[in-house]
């Protein structure tokens, strides 16, 4: 792993582990479900990051079930955090038009 790889990760886990505390502190300020649902897609956001620097590494493989020949959890664990999101701000619209 180069310098820029491990800068880059190491940036990705402050910045992550800065957001999900904070994301979790709004968490138990607001029950609100929209804003529950951005703090769940923040928190899995800084799940794919320590997963995916683990693989990085060499702790564990996210290949290991595969449908055809794409692998199955890391495309999960990349589109799960923008799923959440996008209920979140479904939710958020729909109050606006009502």
């Amino acid at each position: 792993m180069g310098t820029q790889e491990a800068l880059m990760m190491l940036s990705q886990f402050v910045l992550g582990a800065l957001a999900t505390f904070l994301a979790i502190l709004v968490w138990s300020k607001s029950r609100d479900t929209a804003w529950m649902l951005i703090v769940v897609g923040t928190v899995a956001h800084y799940g794919q990051i320590v997963l995916t620097a683990l693989e990085t590494i060499g702790v564990i493989r996210l290949d290991f079930v595969t449908f055809g020949e794409v692998a199955v959890f890391p495309l999960v664990l990349t589109n799960l955090p923008t799923l959440f999101y996008i209920v979140a701000f479904l939710i958020l619209v729909s109050r606006k038009i009502n």
